[in-house]
């Protein structure tokens, strides 16, 4: 594709958390595909990860993105608890906190690239708003908050903070499930030391020139609109759905990227027979509960892929102590091969080929949103277990208002642990009941419309088109 930039630079900035980083790495490949440099910063060891996990194929990454290491303050990089009271990953704290020595060096770069570009173009994580707040006094630069959670989830944590009812529609539509589950709220998933940071961040955003949002208008042009009136303020910018931020289509098995040895399993598996587990970078289960999982798994009879692995500490090549050897029941992993039941994965999955592969079926997940839009993407159905933060949101508008999915655990008591015959039940119902079969048609059908919303002429192509000829004008 021809240069369109005109001198026009973009600088990235993401939050040092795996569901962000990836984000926004994707976003700066899309970005730089259009002939516009980008520049992607953060410190030295979470730009290694964004890189190490990317969806790009290392000989695909164009050269104009230029990745700055800056300096950071060394932090804590403990293993997570697996007895925590909370199922929020506090331990990533420190590094979120870290972020703040970023400042001086973003806005040194922004004043660099000014003087040679003709805009400057600084897209920022909704809490990086403290790195970049200096960007707003450089004349020829343009600040855009980028939005990581869904629509859905911002509408609702907006309208919680201002006190304000969601649109009657929107209030009737969930009013029954409501009143039987009650409502996630943001206070009671995050930690008061979260809380606070997300609110030292808000303190911080100047004018923004746009919005941009990991979502696509075909799953959520409704709440990206009301979003948008929400938070308008008297003044009105443009936002973008330039979602989903991942590749839509899978490497096909004779080009395949991931010589996983778990893709070749799935390879020898029925159509939509197997199901997918895995609760994301951030989860920690208590070893009673991992017992429950596999005790479920077993009895459910279903095939499944399996991801166990430690949340990721801060730093993810550091040390900080021994990593937790996370045990199953004895002999669980031989039942599961001399049966041909099931594999357990034990270090990073290729998560994308496996939802794209045609023997997945469905998705056990924490209900990440980037676990969400994959799923979604590849046209998966989910059964929802969140975890904290954005994710039983999340899973309201999965099961209640994409339906594309069942709920296996609500938030209305995240600390208890779920028993196998629970697990059991809610996989044998995904995977074989004409109620799991109805979620696995509605997905596959969102999961084509969301496809070709990235094609040429798609609505999400659109507004990537869109974005690009603003920041270009």
């Amino acid at each position: 594709m021809k240069d369109v930039s005109g001198s026009v630079a973009v600088i990235m900035v993401p939050l040092p958390a795996q569901g962000h980083l990836n984000q926004l790495l994707q976003l700066a490949h899309l970005v730089a595909s259009c002939g516009v440099p980008v520049h992607y910063v953060g410190s030295s060891s979470h730009n290694r990860q964004a890189k190490l996990r990317s969806h790009v194929q290392p000989s695909s990454v164009p050269s104009d993105i230029c990745f700055h290491d800056f300096p950071t303050p060394p932090i804590p990089s403990p293993a997570p608890s697996p007895n925590s009271p909370y199922k929020f990953p506090s331990h990533l704290q420190p590094a979120f906190d870290a972020t703040s020595s970023l400042r001086g060096p973003v806005a040194s770069l922004v004043r660099s690239l000014s003087s040679v570009s003709r805009r400057v173009v600084v897209v920022y994580d909704s809490l990086m708003a403290s790195v970049v707040q200096d960007a707003a006094s450089v004349p020829n630069a343009e600040i855009y908050v980028f939005q990581p959670p869904s629509a859905f989830t911002l509408c609702w944590f907006t309208w919680e903070s201002i006190g304000m009812a969601p649109p009657p529609d929107v209030e009737v539509d969930l009013a029954e499930f409501i009143s039987s589950k009650g409502f996630p709220s943001l206070l009671d998933s995050c930690p008061n030391e979260f809380l606070k940071f997300m609110e030292s961040q808000k303190e911080c955003q100047k004018s923004n020139s746009g919005c941009i949002h990991n979502t696509c208008r075909v799953v959520e042009g409704r709440f990206v609109d009301l979003f948008a009136s929400a938070t308008a303020n008297g003044t009105a910018i443009k936002h973008w759905a330039i979602g989903p931020l991942n590749p839509v289509k899978v490497p096909e098995k004779s080009s395949r990227r991931s010589a996983h040895g778990c893709m070749e399993w799935l390879d020898k598996q029925a159509p939509s027979s197997v199901i997918y587990v895995s609760f994301g970078t951030t989860t920690v289960l208590c070893d009673e509960q991992i017992r429950e999982i596999a005790m479920g798994l077993e009895r459910s009879g279903q095939k499944f892929i399996w991801v166990l692995r430690e949340a990721d500490k801060a730093d993810i090549f550091g040390g900080g102590g021994e990593a937790r050897k996370i045990e199953l029941p004895q002999g669980f992993e031989e039942m599961a091969a001399a049966r041909d039941l099931g594999v357990v994965v034990r270090d990073w999955a290729p998560q994308l080929e496996i939802l794209g592969h045609p023997a997945t079926g469905g998705f056990l997940s924490h209900c990440g949103w980037n676990s969400c839009m994959e799923s979604i993407s590849m046209g998966v159905p989910i059964l929802a277990w969140p975890m904290h933060s954005d994710q039983p949101l999340n899973a309201v508008l999965i099961t209640q208002v994409l339906k594309i999915g069942l709920i296996l655990k609500d938030w209305m008591s995240p600390d208890d642990v779920v028993k196998s015959s629970a697990i059991e039940g809610a996989v044998k119902t995904l995977m074989a009941s004409e109620e799991g079969e109805e979620a696995r048609k509605r997905a596959a059908e969102l999961g084509a419309a969301v496809r070709g919303s990235m094609d040429e002429g798609g609505v999400s192509r659109a507004e990537l088109d869109s974005f690009i000829a603003h920041v270009s004008r």
